[in-house]
């Protein structure tokens, strides 16, 4: 029962950071225009880089990830890949067919990219994740492996369904529901990639 309730306080805290509107969830949007399946595909890539980082953290050398000039390198880089992935969105525009090919990369590499350029996806490892992790700890290894299997259930079943709503609207609404959603991606990006290289340069003055 206590495994239970532990696995039940993982999920919905998973959950909360899995909903929050970022680049991960913005590109699930975006690239469900071309598949309802590029959300899951978006989560994959994603957990190329989760779970590395979850073995690092459950070892301990998480801790490195919380140097400040670690996080400051990472916000800059992951800053200029948004910047790069939201001007392409921009450029889909014109053409007579919008497509998420101008953005950069395929779903999955996306999804990789995204993740470690994100430096708040890290700090909540070594901070939010690392504390379910160690709980996850008293349940055994076995308690370890389903908490990363619920948690990565929460991102597979979010971007699965921000992509497939995405395709849906777009085949309902036309061409100009498609136009609108890529612009609307498009100015989220920039407005990460703007967060993330000011916090990176402000991260080095400090």
């Amino acid at each position: 029962m206590a495994f239970a309730g532990f696995l039940l306080e993982a999920a919905l805290i998973s959950l909360s950071g899995v909903m929050a509107p970022g680049p991960i969830t913005t590109v699930s949007v975006g690239k469900g225009s071309e598949s309802p399946h590029a959300g899951a595909f978006v989560a994959l890539g994603h957990a190329v880089v989760e779970v590395p980082l979850m073995i690092a953290v459950f070892y301990g050398t998480g801790q490195l990830l919380q140097r400040a000039s670690v996080q400051a390198g990472i916000a800059l880089v992951g800053g200029l890949f948004l910047l790069f992935m939201g001007v392409g969105m921009f450029r889909t525009l014109g053409r007579e067919e919008a497509a998420m090919d101008g953005a950069g990369s395929s779903p999955f590499v996306a999804g990789i990219l995204l993740s470690v350029g994100n430096p708040y996806f890290l700090v909540w490892w070594v901070t939010v994740g690392a504390a379910l992790i160690l709980r996850s700890v008293r349940f055994g290894l076995q308690g370890v492996l389903v908490f990363g299997a619920v948690h990565w259930s929460c991102d597979l079943l979010w971007n699965y369904f921000l992509s497939a709503l995405s395709y849906k609207g777009g085949q309902f609404f036309g061409r100009r529901f498609q136009k609108g959603l890529f612009a609307l991606c498009g100015v989220f990006l920039v407005f990460f990639s703007i967060k993330f290289i000011v916090d990176g340069a402000m991260g080095f003055l400090a």
